[in-house]
Formats: C-alpha cells, structure tokens, sequence
C-alpha cells in the first residue's frame, strides 16, 4: 500500500486571491506615513516573503526605512480590505470538498491574518487546526523551515508531501524541503513570466487552475 500524501497549501494566491488587495494595502500605509512609490511592481517582488522579510525588501528597493513602531498598521489596513473584498481562488471550494487525505496550510502570513482569511472566504471548515505560520519558525520562504514543521506537525514524511505554491520563494522552499511542488498560476496576480519563473524555481509541474491541479494529483496517486 503506498504511503498517504499530505498536501500543504500556500494560503495567499493560492488558497484566497489576496495579493493584489495585499499589495493595495502596503501602497496606502507607506503612502500614509510619507513613503510613497511604493506600487504593485514593488511589492510583486517581495510576493510569498513574511512582513517583516517584505519590509526589509521594499527598503532595499526604494530607500524607505518604515517605522517599526507602524508595523501593525500593514496588517489593520489589510485586514480591512480583505474584509471588504477577499475572495477565494476560483474553483477553490469545489477542489477541496472533494480532496481526499490529509491538507494544511504552511504560509508566510501571521496566524491571526491566515485565519481571517479563511474565515472571511468560508475555507477554514476545510482545514480546522492545520495552520503553520513562518511566525513559528526562525526562517521564513524560501528557506524550508515552514514547511518541515508543517510536516513533523501532521506526521509526514516530507517526501510524500506535495506543495502548493504560487511564488517562487515558495517553491523554493519546498524543493528545499524535499517536497513535490506544484507552482499555481490562478491567482489575480498572475503574469506573462509566472509560470517560468515557478519552474526555474524547481516547480515540478504548473497549474492554471483547480482542475488541472486536480489532474496532476492523481497522476500523483492523490484522489481529488
């Protein structure tokens, strides 16, 4: 009997189309605090990193130091926009009610912002305690730390764990960990070199949509 596979998915862009309402969200706070020019090209750079990996990058990318004092107003500004507007990935819901097997999340956003994020796209019931932050490990992507946790959390050998990912910090750190990965092109973020770009990261396939992730999940003996 072969071993289970235990899918581990990215939250932002892969599980919720949050990136460009995230990207939305740095500009007017960095605007608010005298900081401006920092735009979506800017912050599409800094796509999978943890807050405060992101902060250091838009620093080296434009010169602006923002204010450890304000780091909580990133996330107030967020968390009203994805309030307002977060969506799932399309398609999204229909994958995971009909996914087999164990699933977790492995992400690099805070644990309060993950939870409020499936909560507001009604996702959570799929996934209940099965939350891994990089706030709970010393590394954030594309280092693997994440996603080992995550697999010494749920049992998992991380060579039979697949990851989900849409960045290619992502990847990387799942390829550093040993997993399968699979890059994700769904999300409202995506662009002409996403694709090339997970797959000069180690993605071992690229998926447009929960369908064709469907596919290569059963090609990779996983019923979904």
């Amino acid at each position: 009997m072969a071993p289970s596979r235990l899918i581990i998915f990215d939250c932002d862009g892969v599980l919720v189309d949050s990136e460009p309402l995230a990207a939305k969200a740095y500009e007017r706070v960095y605007d608010k605090h005298g900081m401006p020019g920092v735009h979506g090209g800017i912050i599409a750079q800094c796509v999978g990193m943890k807050q405060a990996d992101i902060i250091v990058r838009i620093k080296e990318l434009t010169g602006h130091q923002f204010p450890a004092a304000a780091d909580g107003d990133i996330w107030a500004e967020t968390k009203v926009l994805f309030t307002e507007e977060l969506k799932p990935t399309p398609g999204i819901g229909s994958f995971l009610e009909m996914l087999a097997g164990d699933r977790c999340v492995a992400s690099s956003s805070s644990v309060e912002r993950i939870h409020h994020s499936l909560a507001v796209t009604g996702l959570a019931r799929f996934f209940g305690d099965a939350i891994y932050s990089s706030s709970m490990v010393k590394n954030g992507k594309p280092a693997p730390d994440i996603f080992l946790l995550a697999a010494a959390r749920m049992g998992a050998n991380p060579a039979n764990c697949i990851v989900i990912e849409d960045s290619p910090f992502g990847i990387q750190g799942a390829v550093a960990a040993g997993m399968t990965a699979i890059g994700y092109t769904g999300g409202g973020h995506t662009y002409a070199e996403h694709a090339a770009r997970l797959t000069a990261a180690g993605a071992d396939f690229i998926c447009a949509d929960w369908n064709e992730v469907s596919r290569q999940l059963s090609g990779l003996g996983v019923p979904a």
